[in-house]
């Protein structure tokens, strides 16, 4: 899982360490830091990144890397089709790509109809008359 380190407590020079590449960044007053643009296109970081705490450092990581909740449901049915082999990796590769636009696509529409750029569906639109 591709993700980027920031924090202390490991050795950059010792053949265990998992870091690719290291850069210092700055730490605004308010506490922000600024993702070095390398990175942040290599990682393909979104509007969203997950963020969590280990024994001595922070972890960011672009949460569209993450798991999306969708593997095991993606993979129980294309086995279920009968997918096997590399036709299976080949077809999991596809739908998980199909989700992540779908996902991206919905963010989108969220981010549009909460700037009232977009008229949100009404549920009369959704469900229909009663």
């Amino acid at each position: 899982m591709s993700e980027y380190t920031i924090g202390g407590g490991y050795d950059m020079y010792s053949s265990e360490s998992s870091v690719k590449e290291r850069k210092i960044i700055n730490v605004t007053g308010k506490r922000q830091v600024t993702i070095p643009l390398k990175f942040y296109e290599k990682l393909r970081f979104g509007k969203e990144v997950e963020c969590f705490l280990t024994d001595d450092a922070i972890v960011l990581r672009p949460l569209s890397n993450s798991d999306d909740g969708f593997t095991m449901e993606i993979l129980k049915d294309l086995v279920s089709q009968g997918y096997k082999g590399d036709e299976l990796i080949t077809k999991f590769e596809e739908e998980r790509a199909n989700i992540k636009k779908a996902i991206s696509l919905l963010i989108d529409e969220a981010d549009e109809i909460a700037a009232g750029k977009r008229k949100s569906a009404t549920t009369k639109d959704i469900f229909g008359e009663e």
